[in-house]
């Protein structure tokens, strides 16, 4: 049996004829750039989130740039954040001018308050959490720092939408929240796309005109600013999958549930919710000290599987000026050579998911 790692193609097949209609609709009205279809995107995204605004960008990278620029990240200001993420959380901090300052992750990959503590220095300006693999990140003890240094919190939700932290979803505790569209992700754009949250009304009303070019209308510019916003044919499609989406992240949890009661007793960790989460599964990823050896294992049964990330960011080549080495953020560093992300997607099948984990056990009794 084949179990591959993704099929996006399987997500649109149930939905097609409701994507195929509202283009078909969006081609006649010519309505491209910010029409009725994005408006109402941005307020049913914002009621998800359970925040006063939500507003589309092009992509998640944009919405952590332009959220740090709205911040006002600049050269000589410092922002906290994981090295364990995909490397957009502190690329973004770079190319908004700023610096990208690491603390260690706990097992559970999110940042470790006691860390972030000992990372601030007086240039420190905000804290930007990554809710990695969906699950939420230590956001009341975040806060409590942010709030003793009077930081600001941006909060990388981009694997993490639905994610609920004590009762709350996930970006709405920081100033603003940025979540990805990509097509890999839990709620994803037929492209790219990202969004924006917040409950800030100033910093709501310098984003919107920060995506459009700093147009206060379509005459007056009151700031040079960038091209970032999301196409209203992708937010119709969105709109179409938001009604999905519930479904979606309960059969993500569901597989995960069933992965976990099938794997416990091995001799790995798995990723369990604590009664304060619940986490939506973006990825599955166990630890394992036998990864190499299981991964072949797996593949050679014909499922795919992943590691995220098999490079920490502050060993990668294009971090080398900020003068991070081997041994300075040793758990995000131990992790990345036992970490394996399963399949782990809402069209997966009954007997895939049994496959992948009777494969598993299989694994462990040989």
């Amino acid at each position: 049996m084949k179990v591959p790692f993704v099929n996006i193609g399987l997500q649109h097949r149930q939905i097609k004829s409701e994507i195929l209609g509202i283009v078909s609709e969006l081609l006649d009205s010519g309505q491209f750039i910010l029409g009725g279809d994005l408006v109402k995107f941005e307020q049913s995204f914002a009621q998800l989130c359970g925040t006063k605004y939500a507003l589309g960008v092009a992509n998640g990278t944009d919405a952590l740039f332009l959220s740090l620029k709205a911040l006002g990240i600049g050269p000589g200001y410092e922002v906290i954040t994981a090295p364990n993420s995909f490397l957009a959380s502190a690329s973004s901090i770079h190319i908004a001018g700023g610096t990208p300052v690491f603390a260690d992750v706990r097992e559970d990959f999110n940042l470790d308050p006691v860390q972030v503590r000992k990372a601030i220095t007086p240039r420190t300006r905000a804290i930007m959490p990554v809710h990695l693999t969906g699950r939420p990140a230590a956001m009341d003890d975040i806060l409590a720092i942010a709030k003793e240094f009077s930081l600001a919190v941006v909060e990388d939700c981009a694997q993490a939408i639905c994610s609920v932290y004590k009762g709350k979803p996930v970006g709405g505790f920081g100033d603003l929240g940025c979540f990805s569209l990509h097509p890999l992700k839990n709620l994803s754009a037929c492209g790219d796309g990202g969004v924006i949250t917040t409950n800030n009304d100033a910093l709501y009303e310098q984003l919107i005109k920060a995506r459009n070019h700093g147009l206060r209308n379509r005459d007056e510019c009151e700031f040079w600013s960038y091209n970032s916003r999301l196409d209203n044919l992708q937010a119709a499609i969105l709109n179409i999958k938001l009604g999905k989406l519930s479904e979606w992240t309960a059969r993500r949890r569901e597989i995960a549930a069933y992965y976990i009661e099938r794997l416990s007793g091995l001799n790995i960790i798995l990723p369990i919710d604590k009664p304060s989460e619940k986490a939506v599964y973006h990825t599955f990823i166990i630890q394992s000290g036998r990864r190499d050896e299981l991964k072949e294992f797996l593949a050679a049964m014909e499922i795919d599987t992943k590691i995220h990330y098999p490079v920490p960011i502050h060993l990668q080549v294009a971090a080398r000026y900020l003068g991070y080495g081997l041994g300075d953020f040793p758990v995000a560093e131990a992790q990345t050579g036992t970490i394996l992300s399963l399949p782990v997607y809402p069209e997966l099948t009954d007997l895939q998911v049994e496959y992948v984990a009777d494969t598993f056990r299989k694994f462990f009794k040989n």
